[in-house]
C-alpha cells in the first residue's frame, strides 16, 4: 500500500472538507473509476452509503463523475457495506462503491470500492484509478452519458440474503434480542432480519439523523447495549457499527463477547457440523492468545496476519479457508459471504445458541481471554525502523519472551497511522504482563531519546 497516493488499506477516508474528502475530488474519483471500470465501454456501478449527513453530497459527486465517464448507476441509498458487496455480485455490476467512514464520527467520510465479485478492488485496479486521477477530466459524448436509477428493493434483497445464511428451519422465537444499529446503515435491515426469523426484538440506535452515527452507540460503544440487555432482561445483545461490518455481542449478564469470542463460537459450531471446519481460523497479530489456545483444544490452528480485514480476506481466499476475523468484530464467514458482515456473523452465533440449546455465556466460556496490555510509545521524530531494529529493544523483547515462555506473547509494532510504537504483552499472569509491557516501553522511550 506504500505505493498508493490516495488509497489506504480500506479505501480513501478523512474529515469532510479536508484533504481529498471534498466534492471536487470525489467527482474526479468517480470519473476516474468509471474510466477504469468501464474500460472504454458502458458498465453498471452500484452506489450505497451509510447515514452520515455528508453521504448526500458525495453520492451526488460520484454520480456526476461516473455518468461523465459513461457509466450507468444503481443507487442503493443507506445500505450496510456488506450488503453493497452482496448486491454488487448478484446484480452483476462492474463494481460497488461504498460511501462510509465505518465506525468513525459523522464528520468523517470515505469512499471504498468492491469488485464485480463483491471483494476488495484488486491492487492493480486501484493503481489504474490513481493514474486516471492525474489526467484532465473529459466527458464522454452526450449520446454516451450514463444514467442513474434507484434500486427500490435493495433492502429487501439483502434481508433475504442474510436469512439465507442460516438453516431454513432456524427458529429464533425463543430468544429475546436487543440490537444496536449505531444509528447507521443497518437501522432498517438488522431488526427485520431478526424479527422474520422469529425473535422478540428490542431496538436501539435506529434513529439516524445524519449526525448521531456511532455516537455513544454501536460496537465501539457497547455500554448502551449492555444496559439495554439488562433493562429488557434479554437473552443476548447485538451491537453493529455504522456501516454494519463489525459485530460485538453481549450475553444475558451484560458481559461483552468481542470478535475473538465470536470467532471461537462460530469455529466450535462449525466443528460440530458433519462437514467440519475447512482449514485454520485466520486472526491477526492482535488476536488474543486465549483464542489461539481455545482453538488448539478444538484441534484447530490459528493463523495470524497483519491487522486489517484486507489481510484476513487475502489469507482466506489464497488458501480456500472459511473463517477469520479481528477482536474489533470484523468477522468474515467466507463460506457465507465475500466480506466482513456483522449481521451474518451474528446469525451464525444465534444459530449455534439455538442448535446447542445454550446461552451465549455458556458458549463463550470455552475461551478464556488472557490479560493483554497495550502501551503506546510516542516516537517523536525517530523513525519506526530505527526502534524496531535497535539491539537494546530487541534484547528487552527477548527477555520478556523468555520470562513468559509458552504462557504468553510479545508483539512490538509501529502504528500505521500515528508516530507510535505499540508494545503488546499478554499472558496468564496479569501483574507480570503489565510489568513486562512497561519495561519494554521504557526501553523504547530511552532509545527514542538517545
Amino acid at each position: 500500500m506504500k505505493t498508493r497516493k490516495y488509497f489506504g488499506t480500506d479505501g480513501i477516508r478523512g474529515r469532510v472538507g479536508e484533504g481529498k474528502i471534498n466534492p471536487e475530488f470525489v467527482l474526479k474519483l468517480g470519473w476516474a473509476a468509471g474510466r477504469v471500470l468501464g474500460n472504454g465501454n458502458a458498465g453498471k456501478v452500484l452506489i450505497g452509503k451509510d447515514t452520515r449527513i455528508s453521504g448526500y453530497l458525495f453520492e451526488s459527486s460520484l454520480e456526476a463523475g461516473l455518468v461523465a465517464a459513461g457509466m450507468d448507476i444503481r443507487l442503493l441509498g443507506p445500505m450496510p457495506t456488506p450488503g453493497i458487496a452482496y448486491l454488487t455480485r448478484t446484480l452483476h455490476a462492474s463494481a460497488g462503491i461504498v460511501i462510509s467512514a465505518s465506525h468513525n464520527p459523522y464528520y468523517d467520510n470515505g469512499i471504498k470500492f468492491f469488485s464485480s465479485s463483491g471483494t476488495k478492488l484488486p491492487d492493480e485496479m486501484e493503481k489504474a484509478i490513481e493514474a486516471e486521477l492525474e489526467k484532465p477530466l473529459v466527458t464522454v459524448d452526450s449520446a454516451n452519458l450514463g444514467k442513474a436509477v434507484r434500486v427500490e428493493d435493495a433492502a429487501g434483497r439483502y434481508i433475504e440474503f442474510c436469512k439465507s445464511t442460516v438453516p431454513h428451519h432456524l427458529d429464533l422465537s425463543g430468544l429475546k434480542i436487543v440490537v444496536d444499529c449505531a444509528n447507521g446503515a443497518t437501522y432498517h435491515i438488522a431488526p427485520p432480519v431478526l424479527e422474520e426469523l422469529g425473535a422478540q426484538v428490542e431496538v436501539i440506535g435506529a434513529e439516524p439523523d445524519g449526525f448521531n452515527i456511532n455516537r455513544e452507540t454501536g460496537s465501539t460503544h457497547p455500554k448502551a447495549l449492555q444496559q439495554a440487555v439488562l433493562q429488557h432482561q434479554a437473552d443476548v445483545g447485538i451491537a453493529l457499527d455504522g456501516d454494519g461490518d463489525r459485530l460485538i455481542m453481549v450475553d444475558h449478564t451484560g458481559a461483552i463477547v468481542d470478535g475473538d469470542g465470536i470467532l471461537y463460537i462460530i469455529a466450535r459450531s462449525r466443528m460440530a457440523h458433519p462437514d467440519g471446519l475447512k482449514g485454520p481460523v485466520v486472526g491477526t497479530t492482535m488476536s488474543n492468545l486465549g483464542l489461539e489456545l481455545a482453538l488448539k483444544e478444538l484441534g484447530v490452528e490459528l493463523q495470524r496476519t497483519d491487522v486489517g480485514d484486507r489481510y484476513i480476506l487475502a489469507a482466506l481466499d489464497a488458501n480456500k479457508w472459511v473463517l477469520g476475523g479481528e477482536p474489533s468484530g470484523h468477522i468474515i464467514c467466507r463460506d457465507r459471504t465475500s466480506t466482513g458482515d456483522g449481521i451474518v456473523a451474528a446469525l451464525q452465533v444465534l444459530a449455534a445458541m439455538v442448535m446447542s440449546e445454550s446461552s451465549l455465556r455458556d458458549l463463550s466460556m470455552g475461551m478464556q481471554r488472557l490479560p493483554q496490555i497495550l502501551v503506546n510509545v510516542d516516537l517523536g521524530k525517530t523513525l519506526p525502523a530505527v526502534i524496531m531494529e535497535n539491539d537494546q529493544v530487541q534484547k528487552s523483547v527477548k527477555a520478556a519472551e523468555v520470562t513468559l515462555g509458552d504462557d504468553g506473547r510479545v508483539l512490538l509494532r509501529p502504528s500505521g497511522t500515528e508516530p507510535l510504537i505499540r508494545v503488546m504483552v499478554e499472558g496468564k499472569d496479569a501483574p507480570l504482563v503489565t510489568q513486562l509491557a512497561n519495561e519494554i516501553a521504557e526501553t523504547v522511550k530511552r532509545m527514542t531519546a538517545a
